[in-house]
């Protein structure tokens, strides 16, 4: 499907509507051109299907007299599209134009002429010197999924060839020409219907878009289009909403996508940008599903650790803490302030977050005893990459500032910690596809565009 491999965010702020998008597709020359030799296999095979009535007629032959003739049974054999080509007419659409096309059938003949004289047999018919121009439009429909359709086509049929096979074959060949150019109109009448029909066949599978894709059991993102699709001159834009919300509960974040460009690059077939905007609503859905907040205990540690989440741990650090309450477990409860924040630096990514870390001893009856909160400033850079149809990331807690904020057994110094560790989330998050459609040799860029509101821009 041409149309399909062209397709290779509006965000909400209280009381404001934001027609920015979060995500930018980009469709090339290259991407075109590939959808056009897929979408020629398709308009060839709806040209195959071409059906001719069975039709009749009487002509003056000389020196035979009236003759009456009448061919049924046609059916295709071949269609050829030797030349083809897409233009795109910007803030219109799609041109394609179909060039030196062929189309050959069969089927059997008979005549009548001298009130008598029967005869019958089979003939070919060969179509050559066909055009096509069709403009194709390019819209959104009520879904936020891309639409086509055929706004204009013409068609012509520069010859049409009998041949009869049979009987006195060689005596009706004398007078084909009025059969050529009845069978040259029938089949010029079924041509556009049938291209329209070729495009509009491409709309169930645009309707595949995944405007709508579950991430996890708490998100989902959205790539509803904010608007119809740009034509430029050399590439088709779409403008996706790009935004991540709470399952069941769309909520718009207190910020909104700033205007963004995808950068100027042609070499492959399609681009995919996508803004920090997107990613900070994530962060948004999952602070507000309070995953960003974590009650850890000791059963979580690995049982090889020699550090154990106890009152006799931390009482080599903190002394009070073993004195005052010897022989406990403990939990540590870690709760964001805010959602983290990222931003966008040439082939890197950064993740600052704050949240606060409460220890509490349990008691034996389960009682929880406060013993101290700290203050948390992390810093998190992230490698990001594609995996099959989805952006994943691979990030390194680099480095975690702690403070004091309150202590319930006696002030205590704390240091900051450095921490070091790669941790892979494979899993990752839809990225927008249509149908089955794969991305192959991807390559995924960082990038950093300042613009009014000082936002940063992922480009893939």
């Amino acid at each position: 499907m041409f149309l399909c491999c062209w397709l290779g965010l509006v965000a909400l702020i209280p009381t404001t509507l934001s027609t920015n998008p979060g995500v930018k597709v980009r469709l090339t020359e290259k991407g075109i051109e590939y959808g056009r030799q897929l979408g020629m296999a398709v308009i060839q095979q709806k040209l195959g299907s071409i059906k001719i009535p069975d039709f009749s007629g009487t002509e003056k032959v000389s020196p035979i007299g009236k003759v009456q003739y009448s061919l049924s049974n046609m059916h295709i054999v071949n269609v050829g599209l030797p030349k083809s080509s897409v233009d795109l007419v910007p803030g219109t659409g799609v041109t394609l134009s179909i060039g030196d096309a062929f189309i050959s059938l069969n089927g059997n003949w008979r005549v009548k002429y001298l009130r008598i004289i029967k005869d019958s047999g089979s003939f070919d018919l060969n179509v050559n010197g066909l055009s096509i121009a069709t403009t194709i439009s390019i819209k959104s429909d009520e879904t936020g999924r891309p639409a086509v359709s055929s706004d204009s086509c013409s068609a012509t049929v520069g010859s049409a060839k009998v041949k009869f096979h049979g009987g006195a074959s060689w005596l009706y060949n004398l007078f084909t020409t009025f059969i050529d150019k009845a069978l040259r109109n029938a089949m010029q009448k079924q041509i556009c219907p049938l291209v329209a029909d070729a495009v509009s066949d491409l709309n169930p599978q645009l309707k595949t878009l995944n405007v709508l894709a579950k991430v996890d059991k708490y998100a989902e993102i959205e790539y509803s289009m904010v608007s119809s699709p740009t034509v430029l001159k050399s590439s088709i834009d779409l403008s996706l909403k790009g935004e991540f919300y709470n399952i069941g509960k769309h909520q718009e974040p207190p910020f909104s996508p700033a205007a963004f460009n995808l950068p100027p690059q042609n070499n492959n077939m399609l681009y995919i940008g996508m803004s920090a905007f997107t990613v900070n609503s994530a962060a948004f859905v999952y602070n507000n599903a309070g995953v960003l907040s974590l009650s850890i205990t000791d059963d979580m540690i690995p049982k090889s650790s020699p550090i154990r989440l106890n009152t006799k741990t931390f009482g080599a650090f903190i002394p009070q803490i073993a004195k005052q309450f010897p022989g406990l477990m403990m939990k540590l409860l870690v709760k964001t302030e805010k959602p983290p924040t990222l931003t966008f630096e040439p082939n890197n990514a950064t993740v600052q977050a704050t949240a606060t870390v409460t220890a509490f001893a349990i008691q034996p009856n389960s009682t929880l005893s406060p013993l101290f909160v700290l203050n948390l400033e992390a810093s998190v850079s992230a490698r990001m990459f594609v995996s099959e149809m989805k952006l994943a990331a691979a990030v390194t807690l680099n480095k975690m500032d702690l403070t004091l904020d309150k202590s319930y057994v006696g002030d205590f110094q704390v240091r900051s910690a450095f921490l070091y560790n790669n941790i892979q989330l494979a899993k990752g998050y839809p990225l927008p596809t249509i149908g089955k459609m794969k991305l192959m040799n991807t390559q995924l860029d960082v990038l950093k565009v300042r613009d009014t509101d000082n936002m940063f821009n992922k480009f893939v």
